[in-house]
């Protein structure tokens, strides 16, 4: 069976730290603050490769770690920054979040992005010296790295997909039109993984066209080869549906593929198609007519319907006329979709200063894109790392907010995720 899809823990370096240190020469116990500052924690990017046709080299790794950045040192020295990890993938990989939310889809050669961003070092003492601050005895710890359950997973990207029920004639006109070579034989199921062909419609065009796998009844919720390979149509701008000219109920082996694609997650029987009666070549015109007939009943207004024989050649060149001009259709519409959807969208920035006070059952609640950035970077083992909190509290003016919500000296203040960050109030 054809895999493509790996869950992977995504661990981005952490931040170093900075370090509390004085020089201490011969005649100077103290000459001066000079704690280096942490080094970055190193990315994980991930860039698609159109070397690669598997997601293989993910398989066997369930965790991937990017280097931390090393803690600050003497002489104001700072420390060095984590690598950065780069994982090359397939060209058309998505990668999803444990929420189901979509952090990237590489559908271009050279395509990269920061799955995960690795923590800021910390500031060393020395970082804090001002003209009011000459013996600062606070640093910071260096920022953890994101940390992402995510899943990988490789759709194949092609302009055409060829769909029908198993044994309808897919791989053999896919052989005839194009470079590819699939397995071909006199029962169902013969293709068990998706095949590729790039087929030439004339001079200047040439479209890839993907062979997917037989569908049965019920394929959307993992009968027969499941959806494994459902999942490969929702790439392709124009589906090519065979229909066997041999099969017992025409109108069924119609209805059946229509109806599984429909509900798929992403309902794709709305995709723009070809509808394609095949194996012809045996059949006198009374009979293919009356075919004809019933498919065009059955199609959506507008939908071409077409006769061919892979074997004879017998229209062919029609197929690939009206499949290229069904996909420059599509492709004028997606055109004007994007250029729509450049146009800038002027509002508000989100206010990174902004903070939330919340009073819960026992503790204070404390939430906001800085302040919590600062909880991250503050040693409350240190008694000036939180004197340092405090101040910045004071000046953001959540102190006094706390205080006005009728919070007490000894009561708890927890600032961001409850379970990583939290401060004792007094």
């Amino acid at each position: 069976m054809f895999v493509d899809t790996v869950a992977v823990r995504l661990e981005a370096g952490n931040g170093g730290d900075g370090i509390v240190n004085f020089r201490r020469e011969k005649f100077v116990d103290k000459g001066g603050p000079d704690g280096g500052n942490g080094g970055n924690g190193g990315d994980i990017i991930v860039k698609a490769s159109r070397n690669l046709n598997t997601l293989a080299l993910l398989r066997y790794k369930k965790v991937l770690r990017a280097e931390a950045g090393q803690s600050g040192g003497r002489r104001r020295r700072h420390g060095k920054n984590g690598q950065d990890l780069e994982i090359a993938v397939p060209v058309g990989t998505v990668i999803t979040d444990d929420a189901g939310e979509v952090l990237a889809d590489l559908t271009e050669d050279g395509q990269s992005v920061v799955a995960a961003k690795g923590g800021k070092g910390g500031f060393g003492n020395a970082h804090f010296v001002s003209s009011r601050r000459q013996v600062p005895m606070v640093a910071e710890k260096g920022e953890r790295g994101q940390v992402a359950q995510t899943v990988f997973e490789m759709k194949m990207i092609a302009d055409i997909g060829i769909v029908g029920l198993p044994n309808a004639g897919k791989s053999t006109l896919l052989s005839v039109i194009s470079n590819a070579r699939p397995a071909i034989a006199n029962y169902p199921f013969t293709t068990l993984t998706p095949n590729l062909g790039v087929v030439d419609i004339d001079k200047t065009t040439s479209l890839l066209f993907a062979d997917i796998p037989g569908l049965i009844a019920g394929a959307h919720t993992g009968k027969g080869l499941g959806d494994e390979f459902l999942r490969h149509i929702e790439r392709t701008n124009v589906l090519v549906h065979l229909i066997d000219a041999y099969a017992e109920d025409i109108a069924g082996a119609y209805k059946t593929i229509v109806a599984e694609l429909a509900a798929y997650k992403v309902d794709l029987s709305k995709r723009p198609q070809l509808v394609v009666l095949t194996k012809i070549e045996g059949l006198d015109e009374k009979t293919r007519a009356k075919h004809l007939k019933t498919l065009k009943k059955l199609a959506p207004r507008g939908t071409p319907v077409i006769a061919i024989s892979a074997l004879s050649g017998m229209g062919l060149a029609e197929l690939l006329r009206t499949t290229k001009k069904q996909l420059t259709g599509v492709q004028k519409k997606a055109t004007k979709k994007k250029l729509k959807a450049s146009l800038p969208v002027i509002g508000l920035r989100p206010d990174e200063a902004a903070w939330q006070v919340k009073k819960m059952d026992r503790a204070f609640l404390v939430t906001g894109t800085k302040i919590e950035r600062f909880a991250k970077r503050t040693r409350f083992d240190d008694y000036w790392g939180r004197q340092r909190l405090r101040d910045i509290m004071g000046k953001m003016g959540i102190t006094r907010e706390l205080t006005r919500q009728g919070w007490e000296p000894d009561q708890k203040i927890i600032i961001g995720d409850p379970k990583i960050d939290e401060l004792e109030g007094g």
